[in-house]
């Protein structure tokens, strides 16, 4: 028995600019988008052409408080072949929340709070 692992989810406030921080900070782009029929959520998939992987974006109608993410302890990981360009960028957007130099990694913060760790490829 073979398990691949596809996708994380993650439920988002602002749909449109989580998509829009997510393809500027990490070249992440819709790929498959499916709407209730009742409107009361929207689930978009979002992927580059480096990994098989998603992350699923969902935005639900009836919550207006931001998601409790607790300590926040769990994130995605990205591999990054210009890190220094990648740590440039992210610097300029203002949203590098956590360094560790000595591990030669940081982490970013999406709109709804979420940690994503940059690491160099080694």
């Amino acid at each position: 028995m073979k398990f691949k692992l596809v996708h994380n989810n993650i439920n988002v406030l602002d749909l449109e600019k989580s998509i829009a921080f997510y393809e500027e900070a990490l070249g992440l782009k819709e790929v498959k988008r499916k709407e209730a029929s009742d409107g009361s959520f929207i689930i978009v998939f979002i992927a580059n052409d480096e990994s098989d992987h998603q992350v699923e974006l969902t935005w639900l109608r009836d919550k207006k408080e931001p998601y409790n993410l607790g300590d926040n302890e769990i994130h995605i990981a990205f591999r990054v072949d210009d890190y220094d360009g990648a740590y440039a960028k992210h610097k300029e957007m203002g949203c590098i929340c956590y360094e560790n130099p000595s591990m030669g990694i940081y982490f970013i913060c999406d709109p709804d709070g979420y940690w994503l760790e940059i690491i160099p490829y080694r």
